[in-house]
């Protein structure tokens, strides 16, 4: 083979890479698709604190939080809604495409919401619907594979922990600026614990029985034990489905 065609056919493969990946990734489209078909959980996560993240930005965030702002080292009497360095760990799919941005803020990508953690899902959101109504109809299952090919995320961890452990002197490897202030140097209440907080029902939404639509690998590793202590699905009006 010549070496002109070894260069075009290895920057074809390159180009293939780059293409499949950005696929992967998706676009933010924000909760309220989700709640079509999982309403049990985003009106659970409505109530938890990573829906209200960006109250915590506003000046009118309260006693306790003007508290916790002046011993980050932060005015309690500014509002941090516009501070770049702030807002993405309080909203989702900050700086990616269809994700919120200061300059016209969305309000179903406002807070930590569903893509924050599940990745963003206008790819793995359409296997969703195609096999939930493959499953209606035949019961047939679909390999949960295809989801995380599709973008889909089952490890949580590391998301979490670029906010909750973003700071310097942090146990997590990638830590980077812009820093969080709040550090367990400045309140232990700051230490972040995932196995535990993974598990907080005032950050995280309630978890309800799962249909069986999708079967095998990839799962979290928690995925049995809140299946098996998951309350009973809540049906959702076909009015409300897109």
């Amino acid at each position: 083979m010549n070496h002109p065609l070894k260069i075009a056919l290895a920057a074809m493969a390159l180009f293939a890479i780059f293409v499949g990946t950005a696929a992967a990734e998706g676009t933010f489209e924000g909760r309220k698709k989700c709640y079509n078909c999982h309403k049990g959980e985003g009106e659970s996560w409505d109530k938890t604190l990573h829906a209200k993240a960006m109250e915590s930005l506003k000046p009118t965030r309260g006693k306790k939080k003007d508290e916790a702002m002046v011993k980050a080292k932060l005015d309690p009497k500014k509002d941090y809604t516009k501070d770049k360095d702030c807002v993405g760990c309080h909203v989702t799919g900050w700086g990616k495409e269809g994700g919120y941005m200061v300059e016209e803020p969305e309000k179903f990508v406002t807070g930590v919401g569903c893509e924050s953690c599940h990745g963003a899902g206008s790819d793995y959101r359409k296997i969703h619907r195609k096999a939930g109504e493959a499953f209606e109809k035949s019961k047939k299952e679909t390999p949960r594979e295809s989801l995380a090919e599709a973008g889909q995320e089952f490890e949580f961890v590391e998301k979490c922990s670029a906010c909750h452990l973003n700071y310097e002197g942090s146990p997590w490897k990638g830590a980077k600026k812009p820093y969080t202030p709040f550090t367990p140097t400045v309140d232990k209440k700051y230490s972040f614990d995932f196995e535990k907080y993974v598990r907080d029902d005032k950050a995280m939404h309630a978890h309800f029985k799962l249909a069986g639509t999708f079967t095998g690998p990839p799962t979290p590793k928690f995925h049995d034990e809140f299946q098996k202590n998951a309350k009973p699905p809540v049906k959702v009006d076909k009015a409300e489905e897109e």
